[in-house]
């Protein structure tokens, strides 16, 4: 992927010390988080973790309890139309009027957005092969979700929102929207947030990555990163154990006899002198999954 700092510019999204309560509920829990300009940012966690009402404080629909929201270094409470005309938004709902044609859909969207590009948004329907006659009532999940998409891009916002933008949608689908994602960050150097509790699709198109659970955030660092400090690593033994000796940085395994499988937190060179030191050889390395990854975060 791309580099995590794509850009100098000031960051995009900082997030200071945010918390919100519904009743005895705590949706966010002291989250603060700083996104940079450029790059596709992954926000992950299950359904219920928080995710889209950090998402809903990011466009303006929730006001801070505590702790603030800054969108290009502006309140977007205070000044939603200096914050919102420059975001573009895919909401899970997929909240589009059913009434409308998609061609309709296209002209009262750019009503709202004096960037609207015409030839791009004409593109984008072709791209995504959706038919301007066809009503919104009409469309399956997947056709509604590339009409908002549609709405979403085409007046080249510098930040995109996506909240669940694979959700319900069959791979076929999902390897479009993830290839206009791609697409938008590779031509323009936007900023994307792609909100999913999909962690495969994220590790495949994110720069960095932060992940919620419980309203909390557990890490966030450039997938690189992320990969690097999380490890599985096979161990061999010169002689054989009943019981896997303990490593350093181990938090699972599974093995026995001579080899031993550990999954770790710790960088490749940490970890092969923690094996030394209890007498191993490592004979196999290799970066967890984003799944794998995430299970760790949560189960630790």
């Amino acid at each position: 992927m791309n580099d995590a700092y794509p850009s100098s510019a000031p960051p995009c999204i900082e997030v200071s010390r945010l918390t919100r309560r519904f009743g005895a509920t705590t949706a966010l829990d002291d989250v603060s988080l700083t996104i940079p300009t450029g790059g596709v940012f992954g926000l992950i966690g299950a359904n219920g973790a928080g995710k889209t009402t950090l998402i809903k404080h990011l466009l303006g629909m929730l006001r801070a309890e505590q702790g603030s929201v800054r969108i290009f270094g502006q309140d977007p409470i205070e000044n939603p139309v200096g914050v919102l005309g420059r975001i573009g938004y895919l909401s899970e709902d997929r909240d589009l009027p059913d009434w409308m044609r998609v061609h309709e859909l296209m002209s009262y969207t750019q009503a709202f957005f004096p960037n609207w590009d015409e030839r791009y948004a004409e593109e984008l329907r072709e791209a995504l092969d959706l038919n301007p006659n066809a009503r919104i009532k009409t469309l399956s999940r997947g056709q509604r979700a590339r009409a908002g998409l549609l709405s979403a891009l085409a007046h080249r916002p510098p930040l995109l929102v996506l909240d669940e933008p694979s959700s319900g949608l069959d791979p076929v689908v999902r390897r479009d929207i993830l290839s206009a994602i791609i697409r938008t960050i590779a031509e323009e150097g936007r900023t994307v947030l792609f909100s999913s509790h999909l962690l495969d699709e994220v590790e495949r198109v994110a720069d960095r990555v932060a992940m919620i659970n419980q309203g909390r955030l557990l890490l966030t660092a450039t997938m690189d990163e992320v990969k690097e400090r999380n490890r599985r690593v096979t161990l061999r033994f010169s002689q054989a154990h009943e019981r896997p000796p303990a490593l350093v940085g181990a938090f699972s395994h599974s093995g026995g006899g001579y080899e031993w499988t550990y999954l770790c937190r710790g960088e490749s060179d940490q970890l092969r002198q923690a094996a030394g030191a209890i007498g191993a050889t490592v004979v196999d390395d290799a970066a967890l999954t984003l799944d794998e990854i995430f299970v760790s975060q949560v189960a630790g």
